[in-house]
């Protein structure tokens, strides 16, 4: 916003009502000749931090008046949408506008008051220049604002532009605070690539919570030519605690929801040559019907093993193509057998139980198996030990 051609009012007004910023001090010292007359300079001064040097300011700066051998009397700031609110100290010694309190590429005209401990006056006037960037940093959020999920899904956000260095990373890292039910929580932030950051907790999150994810980016520098241009507040909620177990051996998969068991369930897993892999995962997605060809994980049609069908009631808990799903041609193995190519499969009615109780984010954990799960996998952080998990963040 530039505002070249917007002149500030001049008008000082009474501390109490006023509101203040940057200020340069051109009161004197020694004596004051008026009219043929000696009057005695003020003993007080103005002083501004940041220091006016006439090159431009950021608006996430504290901009801090103050009267050095006495106490402020009046202070305004008026820029081009009028007055900036600012703080007066109990001793009225210090008036202080907060961080982002300042838009971009805007003059603002900034007058003060002061008089020493024997009531003589001195008065300041500067004009402040904020910066004017040529690139600002958005991103956005998943999961996305208002959602409701399971307590196992990240907070992932994509940059809409890469922070290339890791000192960039951890200013954008530090604008960052996540909440829940408004209680700081144990989890970090860890990289994937220059604009792609997570947040995890140390454990799931907890069930029926509020999740909040604060970014106060307004007048944040994080490389020579990208800037934050606005704060944020996104919030989402976690429904029920849903953890499924999931034993390959037994051929059971058991449902907890808030920790108690609702539900077992006979279920069949991946046969010899497609194993299904231990870990914990996480639901990504939910379809109530889906194609599955085998060809899409590279089995040839002309192979005894392809196949293409559409199953229902299908949760995804990896990218290499493990689904949760209706499998009613293979109910006489399933809670006895392995037989499927590493999927999943339950009756139809179990399936539809599972699927109309089941959230995007929700956690199944999988053991009987020597094929790991990898945490790169779907969502599979959760196979990444805390303190591996945290080496990630910018901070590390």
């Amino acid at each position: 916003m530039s505002t070249g051609s917007r002149a500030p009012k001049a008008l000082l007004v009474v501390l109490g009502t006023a509101t203040a910023l940057v200020l340069s001090g051109c009161g004197a010292g020694g004596l004051q000749i008026r009219a043929g007359s000696v009057e005695p300079a003020s003993a007080a001064s103005i002083v501004i931090t940041p220091a006016p040097t006439g090159e431009p300011v950021a608006p996430a700066a504290r901009l801090v008046v103050k009267a050095d051998a006495g106490r402020l009397t009046a202070v305004r700031v008026v820029g081009p949408d009028g007055p900036v609110e600012g703080v007066l100290s109990v001793d009225g010694r210090t008036f202080m506008v907060a961080g982002g309190k300042l838009d971009y590429d805007s003059s603002y005209t900034v007058e003060a008051e002061a008089v020493d401990r024997v009531g003589v006056p001195t008065r300041s006037t500067t004009i402040l220049q904020t910066v004017a960037p040529s690139s600002f940093l958005g991103f956005t959020m998943s999961p996305r604002e208002g959602a409701v999920v399971g307590v196992g899904l990240p907070i992932r956000l994509t940059l809409d532009q890469g922070l290339p260095t890791n000192s960039a990373r951890r200013a954008f890292e530090r604008t960052l605070a996540v909440r829940v039910d408004g209680e700081k929580v144990d989890g970090s932030w860890s990289w994937d690539s220059s604009n792609v950051v997570s947040y995890r907790p140390a454990e799931y999150w907890p069930g029926h919570a509020t999740v909040t994810v604060t970014a106060r980016l307004k007048g944040q520098r994080f490389t020579s030519k990208i800037w934050g241009q606005a704060d944020r507040t996104l919030t989402f909620a976690t429904g029920a605690a849903m953890v499924s177990y999931v034993d390959i051996q037994k051929h059971t998969m058991r449902v907890t929801r808030d920790g108690k068991t609702v539900k077992r369930i006979p279920i069949t897993t991946g046969k010899e040559g497609f194993t299904t892999r231990s870990g914990v995962k996480v639901i990504s997605t939910k379809e109530p019907t889906r194609l599955m060809d085998a060809s899409t994980g590279g089995t040839l049609v002309n192979d005894p093993e392809y196949y293409r069908l559409e199953v229902k009631w299908a949760m995804r808990l990896t990218n290499s193509g493990e689904f949760i799903h209706a499998a009613p041609w293979s109910v006489a193995e399933q809670g006895k057998e392995n037989v499927s190519h590493g999927c999943t499969g339950m009756s139809d009615a179990n399936a539809k139980w599972l699927y109309d109780r089941s959230r995007i984010g929700d956690v199944v954990v999988y053991t009987g198996s020597n094929r790991e799960m990898q945490p790169w996998n779907g969502i599979g952080l959760w196979n990444t030990p805390y303190d591996e998990w945290k080496a990630g963040s910018a901070f590390a």
